[in-house]
């Protein structure tokens, strides 16, 4: 059984290297080739701005600026059972996950006005 304490190390080791990986940014799902603008401000990981925002009533739930059309955004909280593959042995999970999709028309960086379908996980 994995301790609280191992699990928070683990939980931020792992947030560490998504964040610093790029994995974070909207993906271009089926976008005109043209990467969209990110929103204003957003939220401040030491000297790193990730401009997004967390979910909430009154709040930005897009991470495109200029942006016309369809978003979901869902936040995903539980529990589960980890199996080691190797060992066999299981231990108790915690996970909280921040799911987002855009599609409609954007301002590209390129100044020019496309449409796009974006993922956000």
């Amino acid at each position: 059984m994995m301790s609280r304490r191992r699990f928070m190390v683990s939980a931020a080791g792992a947030t560490g290297a998504v964040l610093g990986s790029g994995l974070w940014l909207p993906g271009l799902a089926l976008a005109d080739n043209a990467a969209p603008r990110p929103i204003p401000g957003g939220i401040k990981v030491g000297t790193e701005l990730f401009h997004v925002f967390l979910i909430g009533h009154g709040v930005e739930p897009s991470t495109i600026t200029d942006f016309h059309g369809t978003i979901g955004a869902a936040e995903v909280q539980g529990t589960g059972t980890g199996t080691n593959t190797v060992t066999g042995t299981t231990s108790f999970l915690h996970y909280d996950v921040d799911i987002r999709f855009m599609q409609g028309v954007y301002i590209g960086m390129d100044g020019e006005r496309h449409h796009g379908t974006f993922g956000f996980i």
